[in-house]
């Protein structure tokens, strides 16, 4: 029972579940971000000085955005639309689970590549923002990529659990929200 593929498998749970956590971490971290950016413009106008926080402001929503994909996917913090899956009796519930992880793994997959090029396209050509900062465009779109292939990676994760047989952490974890009233 507690041979060691169970403790691998316990291991592979933990780093996941911290990939996961890192992620939604690093995503509060740019939320806050947000935060400072337009506080340091508020006193630098009050000081007479100029800091456009536009620019830095929508770099951090996106990193944020992008970053937290997987770590809300888990907790069950996603809007879905169950109206036929929640209808569904278990077998075919499976199924139909398993049918729309497996179409947004292709979908995330599909948007990844192209993330990844455009950050890599990004970086060959030093595209520069044009804002006042000129920052390198490749480095808040890389926010974008690495959102991304963690998302995809907790997809394929979900995926495996659910042809397990076990419950989608996206929904037990959403049960948990709506009891605990978070």
């Amino acid at each position: 029972m507690g041979g060691p593929a169970a403790s691998r498998r316990g291991a592979l749970r933990r780093g996941l579940d911290g990939l996961y956590l890192a992620a939604g971490a690093l995503a509060g971290l740019f939320l806050a971000g947000i935060a400072v950016t337009i506080v340091a413009q508020i006193v630098a106008r009050q000081l007479g000085g100029t800091i456009d926080s536009t620019e830095t402001a929508g770099f951090c929503l996106a990193a944020s955005t992008f970053l937290g994909l997987a770590y809300a996917f888990r907790r069950g913090a996603h809007i879905r639309v169950t109206l036929l899956i929640g209808r569904a009796p278990a077998g075919p519930r499976r199924w139909l689970e398993l049918w729309c992880v497996a179409f947004s793994i292709a979908a995330v997959a599909y948007f990844l590549w192209w993330s990844v090029d455009f950050v890599w396209f990004s970086w060959k050509f030093d595209e520069i923002s044009p804002g006042l900062m000129a920052i390198p465009l490749w480095i808040p779109r890389s926010a974008m990529a690495v959102g991304a292939a963690v998302f995809l990676v907790a997809l394929v994760d979900e995926f495996v659990s659910i042809l397990r047989g076990e419950v989608p952490s996206y929904e037990a974890n959403a049960e948990h929200i709506l009891e605990s009233g978070e």
